[in-house]
């Protein structure tokens, strides 16, 4: 449960120590599950409508959530169980919108099909190797080839790791910075609106 509230509420509304604990894996986890649910969509086609469509929907309704987001959260701990639950469904909610907003910027490039995705990177990966036996011809005599293929392999390896783990940071690193402004919106909401009826 404190898990939840520090993930859900944020460091100002709840009373956990998961802001003073580093969660790297869990936001490293979070770029791993967006990037498994594009590449699920696009190997299977399922949820592609709800992952790729209705983005101003999904603007509109993050932005709600995230104003309403400090009215909902200040008096969490005086509620009633039932309604604090709630409201951890609510923040949630807002997380996953968030997820699925993330979506329709990157579902939109995944229209191309497999046969041709396939087709374009034999293409790539013939273009890589031939400029790179080429860039060693003259220096390497007979053994250009095998220099040439050595060195295209490490480049297209380092490319394909680079591009890995950009795809898991880059939405980790949205979801952070999502957090960052949420709290400093609900800082100034605390301090200007709510700051003569909350204890904090």
């Amino acid at each position: 449960m404190d898990f939840m509230e520090g993930l859900f509420l944020g460091s100002l509304w709840s009373d956990t120590d998961f802001e003073n604990r580093r969660h790297v894996s869990l936001f490293m986890l979070f770029g791993m599950f967006v990037c498994g649910v594009i590449a699920l969509s696009y190997i299977t086609g399922s949820f592609s409508g709800i992952l790729g469509g209705q983005r101003i929907l999904k603007m509109i309704l993050f932005l709600i959530l995230f104003l309403a987001s400090p009215f909902l959260c200040f008096r969490y701990y005086r509620y009633m169980l039932g309604l604090r639950l709630l409201i951890l469904f609510v923040q949630a909610g807002k997380l996953v919108i968030l997820t699925l907003l993330l979506t329709t910027w990157v579902m939109p490039y995944l229209q191309i099909s497999s046969s041709d995705l396939q087709a374009r990177l034999l293409t790539f990966l013939n273009q890589t190797l031939e400029s790179s036996t080429e860039h060693f011809a003259d220096t390497a005599g007979t053994f250009s080839t095998v220099i040439g293929v050595i060195t295209g392999g490490v480049y297209l390896v380092f490319l394909f790791v680079s591009i890995l783990i950009l795809a898991v940071l880059v939405p980790g690193t949205i979801l952070l910075l999502a957090r960052a402004v949420q709290y400093g919106y609900d800082k100034l909401i605390s301090k200007f609106i709510l700051g003569n009826i909350t204890d904090r």
